[in-house]
């Protein structure tokens, strides 16, 4: 009985913790290479905004906004009422360009997508404009537009596989 209820106990934890303070995620896809790989598991905490705001440059996971059964991780680039413009292959937050030594290219844009050359959008309240750091490959609000903070899960904080690759993630500052 003794065993049944340590069983019981140390699984009621587990659930707690990863229905409410963080849950472990497997990366699918190449867009956020070279920071993240495709088979990288990583941790995302729930509760990191409930203690700070959002910044710029925070990697996160959210649902799809074509499908929530889908998860996607993405960095931060534009919060509320940022006005984000792609120029030149160039990503501009409010009139400026952001220096981004995370991404290995420039940022194309697609012909059909939400954001267009050289014209400038403003993030709405509650949404986020997010992209990956793969920006060939990345499906992200470029083609989609901001996304809804109701459809966030969390921030991405650690990755624990690969061993070589371990670590946590701090965001840059822009």
């Amino acid at each position: 009985m003794e065993i049944l209820e340590t069983v019981a106990f140390v699984g009621s934890i587990f659930i707690v913790i990863y229905l409410f303070i963080m849950q472990p995620n497997q990366v699918k896809g190449s867009s956020m290479v070279p920071n993240l790989s495709e088979g990288d598991y990583i941790f995302t905490s729930k509760i990191t905004y409930k203690f700070r705001d959002m910044k710029r440059g925070d990697v996160v996971v959210f649902r799809s906004p074509s499908n929530p059964d889908i998860e996607f991780i993405k960095r931060i680039i534009g919060l509320p009422g940022d006005k984000v413009m792609v120029r030149d292959s160039k990503v501009y937050v409010n009139d400026s360009i952001i220096q981004e030594n995370y991404i290995n290219a420039n940022t194309p844009l697609a012909n059909n997508g939400f954001l267009q050359e050289g014209i400038p959008i403003t993030v709405p309240e509650n949404h986020i404009f997010v992209m990956g750091d793969n920006r060939e490959v990345s499906s992200d609000s470029r083609i989609f537009g901001p996304i809804p903070i109701s459809s966030l899960i969390g921030q991405v904080f650690y990755r624990y596989f690969p061993p070589g690759r371990i670590g946590s993630f701090q965001a840059p500052s822009y």
